[in-house]
């Protein structure tokens, strides 16, 4: 495609901005977004580059999903390594437009490069940092992100769920600059399947085992449960540095025939994990999306999850799942077992959840971007 080609318009040069890419053992749901946006954009002809950090042993350049991917520095000295090497060996390739992928830390694109820029925000941390992080990076957090006004207050932004908008307005981003992009998922590939659930009741959590998750809040909860006589079972599917913390809190509570780590899982196991367990659970304080909620909704799997920013967009209450009050390990624990006890009430919600899902998937989040970027492109020419 060449430039004035396309129903979109012309092609664009984009320079994505984030701290890692897809390969980086440390990668999440903001590298999935990176991926999946960015590499459509890719194979639409546009002209993508992403520059992250790298990791030991890491190739310095790679290409992925049709990006050519720079890394530079580690995680932790990406701050002051991606704009050095921006000057060094990317200023030159004059791109159209920056999209700041802002993961913790802001990189203030605008200081380092003339281009227009674009801020991609998933949730921005506040005081739940101190659950992600030791104290002295919670507070360095905390710290910068106040600092997101001062540079970004009219520069056009993207936020990938209403709740991540809100909070942006409330710290001084132009309201009308900010625009709602959700994530997407894959919804031919996460898909219900006719063969039956598991025969003991099983709840899955699938995620990175952090503080600030609050999966020992699911402990508790399945704690209760069994005190109650209900032989259910958690199935836990991710690593994390809260690992061994949460095994011990397990057997300290005498669960072990009741919760399984499972460590890490493959993209296959995890979607057999989301079609035969009976609910899926979520209890973080504070989520960009929650994306594994859409996943399991695909899957026909109704999510139980905290009320709370993100979630509240990714499950339905009533719906496609139920909200708790976040912490409230009782209502925690009332719900699950309301959805276990009613079998009836659990297939409708799971028939309304692939429903809610079919309405969000990576193409459409792709389109959105796309028709953003190319406005910030004309705009910018026109100043």
């Amino acid at each position: 495609m060449t430039h004035g080609e396309g129903g979109a318009g012309r092609t664009l040069r984009i320079l994505v901005v984030n701290w890692l890419d897809r390969e980086n053992p440390k990668a999440g749901g903001a590298e999935e977004h990176l991926h999946e946006v960015f590499g459509r954009l890719a194979g639409r002809g546009h002209d993508v580059t992403a520059l992250v950090s790298g990791w030991s042993g890491c190739t310095p350049r790679a290409s992925l999903d049709g990006i050519d991917v720079h890394r530079a520095g580690s995680r932790y000295t990406f701050s002051v390594a991606g704009p050095r090497y921006f000057s060094k060996r990317l200023r030159e390739k004059a791109y159209d437009v920056v999209v700041e992928d802002l993961n913790k830390v802001p990189l203030f694109a605008p200081r380092w490069t003339h281009a227009p820029v674009v801020l991609l925000v998933h949730h921005l941390f506040g005081s739940t940092a101190f659950q992600a992080a030791p104290v002295p990076v919670a507070v360095a957090t905390v710290l910068l992100e106040r600092t997101i006004p001062l540079f970004y207050r009219r520069l056009p932004a993207v936020a990938v769920s209403e709740s991540t908008r809100e909070d942006l307005v409330r710290r001084g981003l132009a309201s009308d600059r900010v625009a709602v992009i959700p994530n997407g998922i894959d919804v031919d590939h996460f898909t219900p399947t006719g063969a039956p659930r598991r025969t003991r009741p099983t709840l899955l959590f699938v995620g990175r085992l952090q503080p600030y998750k609050r999966v020992d809040l699911l402990l508790e909860a399945v704690a209760r449960l069994v005190r109650d006589d209900l032989d259910v079972e958690l199935l836990v599917a991710g690593s994390g540095d809260q690992v061994r913390e949460l095994q011990e809190l397990a057997e300290s509570a005498d669960l072990s025939h009741h919760v399984r780590f499972l460590g890490f899982v493959s993209e296959e196991e995890k979607l057999d994990l989301l079609r035969s367990a009976w609910i899926h659970v979520l209890t973080s304080p504070k989520e960009g999306w929650g994306i594994t909620c859409l996943e399991a909704a695909a899957c026909g799997t109704p999510t139980v999850a905290s009320d709370a920013p993100g979630l509240r967009e990714s499950v339905v209450d009533g719906e496609t799942g139920l909200l708790v009050p976040h912490g409230d390990v009782g209502a925690l624990a009332d719900a699950i077992r309301s959805l276990i006890d009613d079998p009836d009430r659990r297939r409708v919600m799971g028939e309304k959840a692939r429903r809610f899902a079919e309405g969000y998937t990576w193409e459409a989040a792709t389109d959105a971007f796309e028709r953003l970027l190319q406005q910030v492109v004309r705009e910018s020419r026109h100043v």
